[in-house]
């Protein structure tokens, strides 16, 4: 049976990876906002706590045992506060599958850095290189990537955990299902990967369908963006129509961000063991 699968959060890059993959058993629904993840949460409450590294936060996810030396080959500015690092991996036996991370080793900077993914495995078997979107932050491997990374920089990867490993598991193969996105930022100047989630609903028409919101924009929003911009937060009005018993809910965001949307599902009946989010803080 087909359900339908909701994603709420602040960035594209797991929606852009997971394209090549499309496949899915589930309709997705995708609720976005502006900002970095990477760790799968079911059921979860975020709490206020000693801010951990990231090593330790997924200390008991599973990684693999392949490092590979990797070449920084293009960076690419996608908004004030986000580069695009394209990376060109050496070891051939380096692979990943849509919805994992990667740890990141920097030479002379002792703290491990996680990022997303943010291009499909299909790049890498074609070109021998992947994608990183990262925010930049005080943390020094994101500080290292928006002040000191250059072109030909070397770093080392090893890949994280796999958010579709349990679909896998299943053996029932994967069914084209349908994703709706909500993505809310500030202004449209930082949504990021705007044109490929354009390109991917033009792609996929009726499978896949993206609605913008910004919460401060004052410049005149483009007209290829015009109809799929609402101004404004994501609202319960906005998800409760999608609300039923396939559908899955993803949530990417800030703490608060993900604690708001999680208690607006619980109140349009959304059960808790449908919601999934990133815990990256």
């Amino acid at each position: 049976m087909a359900h339908a699968t909701i994603y709420v959060g602040f960035t594209v890059p797991q929606l852009l990876r997971g394209a090549s993959r499309i496949f899915l058993t589930h309709s997705t629904l995708v609720v976005l906002r502006h900002c970095a993840f990477c760790y799968c949460t079911v059921n979860g409450t975020i709490k206020s706590k000693r801010k951990m590294d990231h090593l330790e936060k997924t200390a008991n996810n599973f990684r693999q045992e392949v490092i590979s030396q990797a070449k920084v080959c293009e960076i690419t500015n996608e908004s004030e506060t986000v580069k695009r690092l394209r990376l060109a991996i050496a070891n051939k036996d380096f692979t990943f599958k849509a919805g994992q991370w990667v740890d990141f080793f920097i030479p002379g900077v002792s703290v491990v850095g996680g990022f997303s993914i943010c291009s499909s495995p299909g790049l890498l078997n074609r070109e021998g290189v992947l994608e990183l979107a990262v925010k930049h932050t005080v943390h020094p491997p994101a500080d290292w990537i928006h002040t000191k990374c250059t072109v030909d920089s070397e770093v080392a990867l090893r890949v994280g955990a796999d958010l579709h490993g349990y679909q896998e598991g299943k053996g029932n193969g994967y069914k084209m299902g349908t994703v709706k996105l909500y993505y809310s930022a500030k202004t449209t100047s930082d949504l990021l990967f705007k044109k490929n989630i354009l390109g991917l609903m033009n792609a996929f028409p009726g499978k896949i369908t993206c609605h913008f919101h910004v919460t401060q924009q004052s410049s005149q929003i483009c007209k290829e963006l015009q109809p799929h911009v609402t101004e404004g937060r994501i609202s319960e009005k906005d998800l409760e129509k999608h609300v039923s018993k396939d559908t899955l809910w993803y949530i990417c965001g800030p703490p608060p961000m993900i604690e708001s949307i999680s208690k607006l599902l619980s109140n349009i009946g959304v059960p808790r063991n449908c919601v999934f989010f990133e815990k990256w803080w």
